[in-house]
């Protein structure tokens, strides 16, 4: 599918920052992208699968070169079903806020659900992993109230964007381009939402 998928980790709904930086990019990538689809997922509307003992032994049971039954099956497929939903766009956009220096729990365990072998990627003994997504882009929206570039660590550390860009280069999502949104708590909230907001249009234009 030719299109883009916007991915939101935020539960705020309305209240949401990077959901707000989101309807913007949808906007202005809508009306510079006549007839491309865009499709919402919400983590939290309960499609997410969980990723538990049976979807676990099922990976494991793959990798073994087996296939898996009964419980493990019925788990594996819904993982698979939610990777095949994500493989089908070639375009992304995330929202993704600051919990706690990382990401939300939801969006690790929908890192977790679709980083499947054969899928995202291929391992060998003497190689490593070979990433089997290519000739995708993403953008990421990455938000935070207090952590901002240039703070000392009291202000606490960033391994939001650091941790999920390393994930999107290991799965072979090698074009990242990113809209931050960091006031901090003497910052001028205004202004830097206006520059993510111009930040954010400027990326749909040509994405």
């Amino acid at each position: 599918m030719s299109g883009l998928l916007y991915i939101s980790a935020s539960p705020r709904g309305a209240e949401s920052i990077s959901g707000g930086i989101a309807e913007t990019f949808i906007e202005e990538y809508r009306a510079t992208h006549p007839g491309r689809e865009v499709e919402r997922f919400d983590l939290w509307d309960g499609t997410l699968p969980e990723f538990g003992p049976a979807a676990a032994a099922a990976k494991m049971t793959v990798f073994g070169g087996g296939t898996p039954e009964g419980e493990q099956a019925e788990a594996w497929d819904a993982a698979l079903r939610t990777f095949e939903r994500f493989d089908s766009f070639d375009r992304y956009l995330f929202g993704v806020p600051m919990w706690n220096a990382g990401v939300p729990y939801k969006l690790k365990q929908f890192i977790d659900v679709v980083s499947q072998p054969a899928k995202i990627f291929e391992v060998h003994p003497e190689t490593g992993y070979r990433s089997l997504l290519t000739g995708k882009r993403a953008a990421v929206i990455y938000t935070s109230a207090v952590w901002g570039a240039g703070l000392g660590p009291e202000f606490g550390s960033d391994f939001q964007s650091t941790f999920f860009n390393d994930w999107l280069r290991w799965t072979g999502i090698q074009d990242i381009q990113e809209i931050r949104h960091h006031p901090t708590l003497t910052g001028s909230y205004d202004l830097e939402r206006k520059r993510a907001d111009e930040r954010a249009r400027e990326i749909a234009r040509t994405f």
